[in-house]
């Protein structure tokens, strides 16, 4: 059986726009030969949804979209994905399968996400339409768990799975390893499509594949680019161009995707950041310039009376190594002019963490200023580690339009900043080498407020992804005294992240995404 998957990037609440890209799929020579073309779920309207799923204009505008391409489609077959307001079950997350110029079967999603839940109604699950003189089982990717537990389901010879799984770094893996054990207990073929591209905070992988029913690879399809490929299902030969990439390539593509699409479809094509010569800020840069062009992404160099020269020299050599324009635009004299201001109000009090704030607020001034003026999007360069813990000024260094970090402990962003650098130097070797410091006084270091990057993020990681609590993660060898005081700051501290942009998402425990928890 020859299929055409069409792994591609979709348009949130444009089903129009969506209309044009599947028609014109569907009017290729590959397309016209197939017996099915596949598209990923939610192909006309996109997702997450969220409360535009539930406006009637949208629904209509899909619906006469849907209506367009099936009155072009003459005798072919495809399958796409639309919210469906249907007589007996309500708003849908739908699927429907095309052929010969109507509709012949609908499939609605039964296993329905938080991020839909209280926009679509449940529907049935997993189909079994009969095509081609096969039993082939249609659905959704969370659906697919009924094969494997319903007696009715079994037999059948193939198997159609679309989806718009959201990324996580390790769930292309899981997927795949899910996909093959299927395959293996109906002796069924299988094919997974689903999209690419970038919705705001999430990311869509791509990486769909078709599986023979002895458990071959036919075709692997690429992580994080659009591309449509023909197979043939009764093939036994694996796919030579089957590969498996390194996790940290799957989330540095995902990053780059996400600051591409998000300028993209806002619009935009500029970004400006602050350049503090330290590793985050060089990570965000060189995502930044891989994403827009080096042409696209201006750095803005702010030293202050307690910046080093090395740091401002690891910031001019980074912006040189990624060919992108900087300035320097130094903050003592507005530093000590505001100091001045408040010196009234202060009276006596001996200077804190206020007046390393004040630095911190007046670069980010400096950064959204140069934003408005130039039509620029401004990038934060927060990372998870010091989000957990407070570890950043609220209006200073957490402004910006795109966490693109937010999602990336510290100990990740070494990682992806060394694998960067594995042809040759981008970011300067001294900005990973050095030890990480705010400089918002003399000699400070992040050590002086945080533990050890790698006992912190061990700690952070058991307990914002893996659910332990305090106890738990002191049962595992960790120091009483560190746990409950780094548990207590990542709580108490939720209501500054609550303020933060949003940020692109690479896990299963993204803040204000995935996890959220009360603020008092």
């Amino acid at each position: 059986m020859n299929i055409r998957i069409v792994q591609h990037d979709i348009v949130s609440a444009n089903p129009e726009a969506n209309g044009r890209w599947i028609a014109e799929e569907l009017n290729t020579r590959e397309s016209r030969e197939a017996l099915l073309t596949i598209f990923p779920a939610c192909t006309l309207c996109g997702y997450p949804l969220f409360a535009a799923a539930s406006y009637e204009d949208l629904q209509k505008r899909a619906q006469q979209v849907l209506q367009q391409l099936i009155a072009q489609s003459e005798h072919q077959a495809f399958i796409v994905g639309l919210p469906l307001q249907l007589q007996d079950s309500g708003l849908c997350n739908a699927l429907v399968f095309v052929h010969n110029g109507a509709i012949r079967a609908t499939i609605t999603k039964k296993n329905l996400s938080h991020l839909e839940h209280r926009y679509f109604a449940r529907g049935n699950g997993v189909q079994v339409v009969r095509y081609q003189d096969q039993e082939i089982a249609i659905g959704f990717y969370e659906d697919m768990k009924e094969l494997e537990r319903s007696a009715e389901l079994q037999g059948v010879d193939a198997v159609v799975c679309c989806a718009c799984n959201i990324f996580a770094a390790d769930k292309p893996y899981s997927v795949r390893y899910r996909m093959v054990k299927l395959v293996e207990k109906l002796n069924a073929s299988a094919v997974y499509v689903n999209r690419t591209g970038g919705e705001g905070s999430y990311l869509f992988a791509g990486g769909s594949l078709a599986l023979g029913a002895a458990g071959t690879v036919l075709c692997q399809m690429p992580y994080f680019e659009e591309q449509s490929r023909s197979v043939d299902l009764q093939l036994i030969e694996p796919d030579a161009n089957d590969s498996k990439p390194e996790q940290v390539e799957l989330i540095y593509k995902a990053l780059t995707t996400g600051v591409r699409d998000y300028f993209a479809k806002n619009g935009l094509k500029r970004a400006v950041l602050g350049l503090s010569g330290g590793i985050d800020s060089a990570l965000v840069a060189a995502l930044a310039v891989a994403a827009l062009g080096a042409d696209n992404v201006h750095g803005l160099l702010m030293p202050s009376q307690y910046s080093t020269d090395h740091s401002v020299q690891d910031a001019v050599d980074l912006a040189r190594n990624l060919g992108m324009k900087y300035d320097i635009v130094p903050i003592a004299d507005m530093f000590e002019t505001l100091r001045g201001t408040m010196k009234p109000l202060f009276g006596d009090r001996p200077e804190d963490v206020t007046e390393e704030n004040m630095q911190a607020r007046i670069r980010g001034i400096i950064v959204m200023s140069y934003a408005n003026k130039f039509g620029a999007l401004a990038l934060n360069t927060t990372n998870k580690s010091e989000a957990a813990m407070g570890y950043g000024t609220l209006y200073g260094d957490s402004c910006g339009a795109l966490g693109v970090i937010a999602d990336l402990y510290k100990t990740d962003v070494y990682e992806l900043s060394n694998w960067i650098n594995r042809n040759g130097e981008l970011i300067p070797q001294h900005t990973i080498d050095k030890a990480p410091s705010a400089e918002l006084r003399p000699g400070q270091k992040d050590s002086d407020s945080l533990p050890d990057y790698e006992v912190l993020d061990s700690i952070l990681e058991m307990h914002i992804e893996g659910g332990l609590s305090a106890e738990e993660i002191v049962a595992e060898g960790f120091d009483r005294e560190l746990v409950e005081t780094v548990v207590r700051k990542t709580k108490s501290n939720e209501w500054k992240r609550l303020q933060f942009p949003p940020q692109l998402r690479v896990s299963t425990a993204a803040f204000g995404l995935d996890r959220r928890v009360p603020i008092s």
